[in-house]
């Protein structure tokens, strides 16, 4: 391994100099810090991260909370965190993983190792309990997600509020009006998760405004949980006409089970789902959908990032515009009595 000192050597300056180069700490002028460079590359030599942090230097990794939760589409949540390894990368910056379910442990272990110099959390609660620490400690840190208050901290995420009222106004608009919400898993509406509580917030206030009647039923993935759910459904509201699917794992199951029950798509029932583009384009009914962007979350979040560590102060929420796409799975409602 190509230590400082050998970067040094080759460069014709001290190991000082080397350093205040890597790490900015002090003005050095252009053409020896074109020179120092230019042997770190020819060399080689990778800074060590752990030992640059103990200096007090930049470590140039960013910390990327995601904890893998059961209840939650997995797919999602890594692609958004491949696109934040790869948009880091860009600005010269190593991703740390951490997986767990810690809470604000995790964003104390962060800041007290000081091996990484900001973080972005994911799986946002409205009520999340890292918020306190996050707005409290030197440390600049992106949201993917909204918590009930976000005063004092930087997010990105989809307007799932608007997402949902998009939702509802194709409907209402395709004469429905009678339609039911086939939501996440129990737990995500318990933890009380940003997105699936701003989701149905925007559903339920603009089916209001229209005049259109909403039920709304939690909904664990696989064919017996969905079949469960849209039998209770029908058995409540028998005059349910669309539906709005908010869990990706409920789709195709969902779809089978209609099929099961004569009911036609888009004939007799319609189908909006809030879910990937790969997943409503997959389904064995081409589903007219919202998408979850993914890639452009992950992209935004490290944009965020980097312009926190550039001295912007905190405080900024950025909103991505709900675009839905028409596809097979929506159409006039059926006449009564049909």
């Amino acid at each position: 391994m190509v230590t400082l000192a050998e970067v040094a050597r080759h460069a014709g300056v001290s190991a000082s100099t080397v350093s205040y180069v890597i790490s900015g700490k002090r003005a050095i002028s252009a053409g020896t810090r074109e020179r120092v460079r230019r042997s770190i590359s020819e060399l080689g030599y990778h800074p060590h991260a752990g030992a640059r942090a103990l200096a007090g230097s930049r470590s140039h990794i960013v910390a990327l909370m995601v904890p893998l939760r059961t209840d939650l589409y997995v797919p999602v949540m890594m692609e958004i965190a491949v696109t934040v390894a790869q948009a880091a990368r860009t600005h010269g910056y190593d991703v740390l993983l951490l997986t767990g379910e810690e809470a604000p442990d995790a964003v104390r272990r962060v800041v007290g190792s000081n091996l990484a110099e900001a973080m972005i959390v994911m799986d946002v609660e409205l009520d999340d309990r890292r918020l306190e620490l996050l707005r409290s400690v030197d440390r600049p840190s992106v949201l993917v997600g909204i918590p009930a208050e976000p005063a004092g901290l930087t997010c990105v995420d989809l307007d799932f509020f608007a997402t949902g009222a998009v939702c509802v106004e194709h409907l209402a608009g395709l004469g429905h009006r009678e339609i039911a919400v086939v939501g996440e898993a129990p737990a995500v509406y318990e933890r009380r998760t940003g997105f699936a509580e701003r989701t149905l917030a925007g559903i339920r206030e603009r089916a209001g405004q229209l005049g259109v009647r909403m039920l709304h039923r939690p909904c664990e993935g696989g064919y017996e949980g969905v079949s469960a759910v849209l039998s209770r459904i029908l058995d409540e509201r028998p005059g349910t006409t669309g539906l709005v699917v908010q869990n990706e794992a409920a789709v195709e199951p969902l779809l089978a089970v209609l099929r099961q029950r004569g009911l036609a798509v888009p004939e007799d029932m319609s189908v909006v789902a809030v879910c990937p583009e790969e997943v409503a384009t997959g389904a064995s009914v081409r589903l007219t959908s919202v998408a979850v962007p993914a890639r452009e979350l992950g992209r935004q979040a490290v944009e965020a990032l980097m312009a926190r560590l550039g001295g912007r102060p905190a405080g900024e929420v950025l909103l991505l515009r709900p675009a839905l796409t028409l596809r097979d799975s929506s159409g006039p409602a059926p006449a009564a009595g049909a």
